[in-house]
């Protein structure tokens, strides 16, 4: 098995990496989609939010209402921290266990934003970051996402920088010019995690 680290700053791109090496055939821990699921209604993650946090954070329905989460832990550092020592361990241990599930000769792709921040990158084979400069971060944000200047800008701070992102990379994807330049980067990526992995055929076109 290979473990692989992918992360990149909010709006580099890093979903859309995810997605292409899936379809090449990676087994993708999305730490983003795991960080949902532990604190859906019922589950002991969303009881600790609302102790931490109160019953604000709900919605009428008693989901947790991530805008507004949001907005009280990013404009906030240590209401972030509070919040990431919630969720962080109960991310871990669920992606221990899907990656578990994958087969010994499996390429596993671990999509975790916050690869950097946390001091991840030991926990991998390799790490694969997808760069874009903060420029081209809060464009996206502002054009995509629909969030304001201000929201993008506390979003990319809570962050770690590009540098330090970089610091930690094996391989660099560069996310700063347009869609279609990407798939060929990532085409190269998924050869060098073959090879790595010690594969002997050649990756086939990503699945459609």
């Amino acid at each position: 098995m290979l473990k692989v680290g992918l992360t990149g700053g909010i709006g580099a791109g890093k979903s859309e990496v995810s997605r292409l090496l899936a379809g090449y055939g990676a087994v993708i821990v999305d730490a983003d989609r795991i960080a949902r699921e532990v604190v859906e209604p019922g589950t002991p993650g969303l009881a600790a939010v609302v102790e931490a946090f109160g019953d604000s954070v709900l919605t009428p329905a008693g989901a947790l209402d991530r805008p507004k989460l949001g907005a009280i832990v990013f404009a906030d550092p240590e209401k972030l921290a509070t919040l990431n020592a919630i969720v962080h361990p109960l991310v871990g241990a669920r992606s221990a266990e899907l990656e578990g599930a994958a087969g010994p000769d499996a390429i596993v792709v671990h999509d975790v934003p916050l690869l950097a921040e946390n001091g991840l990158a030991p926990l991998y084979d390799l790490v694969v970051v997808v760069d874009a400069a903060p420029g081209t971060q809060l464009a996206r944000l502002t054009a995509l996402r629909g969030m304001t200047e201000e929201e993008a800008r506390a979003r990319m701070a809570a962050q770690a920088t590009r540098e330090q992102r970089l610091a930690v990379a094996t391989l660099v994807i560069d996310n700063d010019g347009p869609l279609e330049a990407l798939e060929p980067q990532v085409r190269t990526v998924w050869q060098h995690l073959t090879a790595r992995a010690g594969a002997h055929t050649e990756p086939g076109a990503p699945a459609e």
